[in-house]
């Protein structure tokens, strides 16, 4: 199948995951990715180990969010190899660099630079908080990013202290707008024959991820979120939305009428509150009625008493339930790639085109192994 981006070159000079997260996507759809990476230690994402897992020498992180690209070794502070990646710079259509304001700069790999010698290059900075202002200079980091957004507010109960996703959430928001950006970019190069500089920043996609939440904070007198004081699911959402303990497990309860979600549950506690907005107004009291009948049953015994009445629900997986249920499997999202006789097991990428998978088996590249044939090919 020929994939929608085949033909499209990138060089990335990002590292972590923002940035690489973009050119693993990017990649996914056909393009080109070359990272340009420093002798010795590459890309520093190499480095960021979680729970001990290393395989071939490399963070399995580096592995998941860098598969499918190429690794071009240069030495940005010595100035034969920077005139070697600025005339590979002729030849690409896509730059990416995560380094803090000034940096391409002092280089000398600047827009306006690359662009005097590639006039249509589409060039894309990612920051932590923006190219201008008082933050400019401080380091991107996902935590740090969350924390300042408002973001860890809105998870937890009223009596917890905030609470951040354990998840690179901002960086993998970042990742997806810049996808978002480039792909445009690239559409009116297409059409009109120019090119751009795309900047984006942790702050601002993480403030865009929450524009629901503050658009209700700066329309309804600048009132804070005010967090369930038990199952919360959702600041500006009334009962039952949540998860809540069962007999045997966890269930979480999705929006609906309460009068709805009654008929199965069959509380007449529960029945005073199923008419105007006392859902929402009582949540708590509600949410403590429904909690005190949920536990005193298994999970399938509720999902089937939801299922006769039509009111959305889910059981709460683990990732070991997850992996070995029907919905996981038959959506085959498991792929394993294998470098130098070692496998890790990670997931593809999540789009489908022409009802086909886009699925990559290609490794993360060893540090600089690529370099000579990129060269050879570009005649550097």
């Amino acid at each position: 199948m020929k994939l929608p981006l085949e033909g499209v070159t990138v060089l990335e000079f990002s590292q972590y995951l923002a940035g690489p997260y973009a050119g693993l996507r990017l990649a996914d759809l056909g393009a080109r990715v070359i990272k340009i990476e420093r002798p010795k230690y590459g890309d520093a994402c190499r480095g960021l180990v979680t729970k001990n897992m290393i395989s071939d020498g490399d963070s399995v992180l580096f592995h998941t969010i860098n598969r499918n690209k190429d690794s071009f070794q240069a030495n940005l502070k010595d100035a034969n190899d920077v005139a070697t990646v600025k005339k590979l710079a002729k030849s690409v259509d896509i730059i990416t660099h995560n380094f803090r304001p000034g940096i391409m700069e002092r280089l000398g790999l600047n827009y306006e630079v690359i662009k005097e010698v590639n006039p249509t290059i589409i060039y894309a900075e990612v920051s932590g908080y923006g190219a201008k202002g008082p933050w400019k200079d401080k380091p991107g980091q996902d935590l740090l990013a969350q924390s300042m957004s408002g973001l860890t507010w809105l998870s937890g109960n009223d009596n917890q202290p905030p609470m951040p996703f354990g998840i690179a959430t901002a960086d993998m928001i970042c990742g997806t707008q810049l996808v978002q950006a480039l792909c445009a970019a690239l559409l009116r190069r297409k059409r009109k024959g120019i090119g751009a500089k795309i900047e984006v920043s942790l702050m601002e996609s993480i403030l865009d991820l929450q524009f629901e939440g503050l658009t209700a904070y700066l329309n309804t007198g600048k009132n804070l979120p005010e967090r369930c004081a038990s199952n919360n699911g959702h600041v500006y959402l009334g009962a039952p939305y949540g998860i809540y303990k069962t007999k045997d497990t966890y269930i979480a309860l999705a929006m609906g009428k309460l009068s709805l979600l009654n008929e199965a549950l069959k509380n007449e506690e529960l029945a005073p509150y199923c008419e105007g907005d006392l859902y929402f107004t009582k949540r708590n009291e509600v949410k403590a009625i429904i909690a005190s009948q949920l536990v005193s049953e298994t999970t399938a015994y509720w999902c089937n008493k939801l299922d006769s009445v039509g009111f959305w629900h889910a059981p709460v997986f683990n990732y070991e339930q997850l992996t070995k249920s029907e919905v996981y499997t038959s959506l085959n999202m498991q792929i394993s790639l294998e470098r130098n006789g070692e496998t890790i097991k990670t997931t593809r990428c999540p789009i489908r085109l022409n009802q086909q998978i886009l699925s990559s088996n290609k490794s993360a590249p060893v540090l600089g192994e690529t370099t000579e044939r990129i060269k050879k090919e570009y005649k550097l």
